[in-house]
Protein backbone atom coordinates (compact mmCIF):
# COMPACT_ATOMS: atom_id res chain seq x y z
CA UNK A 1 0.00 0.00 0.00
CA UNK A 2 1.51 3.42 -0.77
CA UNK A 3 2.04 5.81 1.82
CA UNK A 4 -0.01 8.31 1.81
CA UNK A 5 1.07 11.96 1.55
CA UNK A 6 1.36 13.68 5.05
CA UNK A 7 3.77 10.46 6.28
CA UNK A 8 6.52 11.31 3.63
CA UNK A 9 7.10 15.03 5.56
CA UNK A 10 10.37 15.00 7.06
CA UNK A 11 8.77 15.30 10.39
CA UNK A 12 12.58 15.13 11.56
CA UNK A 13 12.92 18.47 9.98
CA UNK A 14 9.51 19.50 10.53
CA UNK A 15 9.04 22.70 12.92
CA UNK A 16 6.10 24.76 14.19
CA UNK A 17 4.08 26.32 11.19
CA UNK A 18 1.71 26.85 8.66
CA UNK A 19 2.05 24.29 6.15
CA UNK A 20 -0.45 23.48 2.99
CA UNK A 21 -0.81 19.81 3.78
CA UNK A 22 -2.90 19.14 0.87
CA UNK A 23 -5.55 20.65 -1.98
CA UNK A 24 -8.11 18.58 -3.22
CA UNK A 25 -10.87 19.90 -5.92
CA UNK A 26 -14.06 19.19 -4.92
CA UNK A 27 -17.85 19.61 -6.90
CA UNK A 28 -16.10 22.89 -8.38
CA UNK A 29 -13.81 24.36 -5.17
CA UNK A 30 -10.81 23.74 -3.78
CA UNK A 31 -10.55 22.33 -0.16
CA UNK A 32 -7.25 23.60 1.50
CA UNK A 33 -5.68 21.45 4.45
CA UNK A 34 -3.48 22.81 6.53
CA UNK A 35 -1.12 21.71 8.99
CA UNK A 36 -0.91 24.16 12.07
CA UNK A 37 1.65 22.66 13.90
CA UNK A 38 2.20 23.55 17.63
CA UNK A 39 4.93 22.16 18.01
CA UNK A 40 8.15 20.52 17.27
CA UNK A 41 7.30 16.27 16.03
CA UNK A 42 9.33 14.31 17.68
CA UNK A 43 11.38 16.89 19.69
CA UNK A 44 9.02 18.60 22.64
CA UNK A 45 6.73 17.36 24.49
CA UNK A 46 3.38 16.72 22.80
CA UNK A 47 0.18 18.62 24.11
CA UNK A 48 -2.13 16.61 26.55
CA UNK A 49 -5.61 15.51 25.42
CA UNK A 50 -6.90 18.08 27.71
CA UNK A 51 -5.79 21.15 26.43
CA UNK A 52 -5.94 20.25 22.98
CA UNK A 53 -9.62 19.55 23.20
CA UNK A 54 -9.88 22.81 24.39
CA UNK A 55 -8.46 24.62 21.70
CA UNK A 56 -10.11 22.32 19.25
CA UNK A 57 -13.26 23.80 21.38
CA UNK A 58 -12.20 27.04 20.98
CA UNK A 59 -10.96 27.58 17.43
CA UNK A 60 -13.90 25.55 15.82
CA UNK A 61 -16.34 28.18 17.48
CA UNK A 62 -13.83 30.93 16.78
CA UNK A 63 -13.59 30.40 13.19
CA UNK A 64 -17.25 29.27 12.58
CA UNK A 65 -18.49 32.58 13.45
CA UNK A 66 -15.65 34.33 11.79
CA UNK A 67 -16.75 37.16 9.59
CA UNK A 68 -15.20 36.75 6.75
CA UNK A 69 -14.06 33.01 6.73
CA UNK A 70 -16.77 31.54 8.86
CA UNK A 71 -18.34 30.32 5.52
CA UNK A 72 -15.64 28.93 4.21
CA UNK A 73 -14.76 26.96 7.26
CA UNK A 74 -15.11 22.83 6.88
CA UNK A 75 -13.21 21.83 9.78
CA UNK A 76 -10.58 22.22 12.56
CA UNK A 77 -9.53 19.18 14.80
CA UNK A 78 -6.77 17.76 16.78
CA UNK A 79 -3.92 15.49 14.78
CA UNK A 80 -3.73 12.04 16.09
CA UNK A 81 0.08 12.88 17.14
CA UNK A 82 -0.86 15.72 18.98
CA UNK A 83 1.62 18.57 17.61
CA UNK A 84 -1.11 20.64 16.18
CA UNK A 85 -4.62 20.37 14.60
CA UNK A 86 -5.66 20.55 10.78
CA UNK A 87 -7.47 23.51 9.50
CA UNK A 88 -9.67 22.65 6.18
CA UNK A 89 -11.37 26.19 4.37
CA UNK A 90 -13.25 25.99 1.61
CA UNK A 91 -10.83 27.97 -1.29
CA UNK A 92 -7.47 27.88 -2.96
CA UNK A 93 -5.29 29.21 -0.31
CA UNK A 94 -1.62 29.29 0.71
CA UNK A 95 0.01 29.56 3.85
CA UNK A 96 0.64 33.14 4.05
CA UNK A 97 -3.17 33.74 3.49
CA UNK A 98 -3.80 32.63 6.87
CA UNK A 99 -1.59 34.05 9.18
CA UNK A 100 -4.04 36.86 10.30
CA UNK A 101 -6.83 34.44 10.63
CA UNK A 102 -4.59 32.53 12.79
CA UNK A 103 -2.91 35.36 14.58
CA UNK A 104 -6.74 36.21 15.42
CA UNK A 105 -7.73 32.50 16.78
CA UNK A 106 -4.65 32.20 18.95
CA UNK A 107 -5.06 35.35 20.42
CA UNK A 108 -9.18 34.49 20.95
CA UNK A 109 -7.58 31.24 22.71
CA UNK A 110 -4.77 33.16 24.96
CA UNK A 111 -7.45 36.10 25.86
CA UNK A 112 -10.78 33.56 26.56
CA UNK A 113 -12.41 34.17 29.77
CA UNK A 114 -15.11 32.21 30.92
CA UNK A 115 -16.95 28.95 29.92
CA UNK A 116 -15.68 26.88 27.31
CA UNK A 117 -17.99 26.51 24.29
CA UNK A 118 -19.81 23.47 24.22
CA UNK A 119 -17.96 21.53 27.39
CA UNK A 120 -21.24 20.17 29.21
CA UNK A 121 -22.21 16.41 29.28
CA UNK A 122 -25.25 17.20 26.78
CA UNK A 123 -22.71 19.01 24.48
CA UNK A 124 -19.88 17.20 24.42
CA UNK A 125 -18.70 13.43 24.60
CA UNK A 126 -15.70 14.17 26.62
CA UNK A 127 -16.54 17.31 28.41
CA UNK A 128 -14.62 16.51 31.40
CA UNK A 129 -10.97 16.28 29.73
CA UNK A 130 -10.36 20.11 29.69
CA UNK A 131 -7.79 22.28 30.28
CA UNK A 132 -7.85 26.02 29.88
CA UNK A 133 -5.16 27.49 31.77
CA UNK A 134 -3.10 25.32 29.44
CA UNK A 135 -4.37 25.93 26.39
CA UNK A 136 -4.18 29.57 26.83
CA UNK A 137 -0.41 29.09 27.65
CA UNK A 138 -0.01 26.68 24.26
CA UNK A 139 -1.89 29.21 22.27
CA UNK A 140 0.43 32.38 23.85
CA UNK A 141 3.22 30.39 23.16
CA UNK A 142 2.67 29.61 19.31
CA UNK A 143 1.75 33.41 19.02
CA UNK A 144 4.93 34.48 20.31
CA UNK A 145 7.39 31.73 18.74
CA UNK A 146 5.54 31.55 15.85
CA UNK A 147 3.11 33.28 14.71
CA UNK A 148 3.79 36.94 15.58
CA UNK A 149 6.90 36.82 13.43
CA UNK A 150 6.54 33.68 11.42
CA UNK A 151 9.34 33.36 8.48
CA UNK A 152 8.87 31.64 5.16
CA UNK A 153 10.50 28.59 6.09
CA UNK A 154 7.66 28.24 8.27
CA UNK A 155 5.01 27.97 5.61
CA UNK A 156 6.45 25.94 3.41
CA UNK A 157 7.00 21.72 4.45
CA UNK A 158 10.90 21.02 4.52
CA UNK A 159 12.27 19.18 1.60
Amino acid sequence: MEKITSFTIDHIKLQPGIYVSRKDPVGGSMITTFDIRMTSPNEEPVMNTAELHTIEHLAATFLRNHKEFGSKMIYWGPMGCRTGNYLLLNGDYESKDIVPLMIETFEFIRDFEGEVPGASAKDCGNYLDMNLPMAKYLAGKFLDEVLYDIKPDRLIYPQ
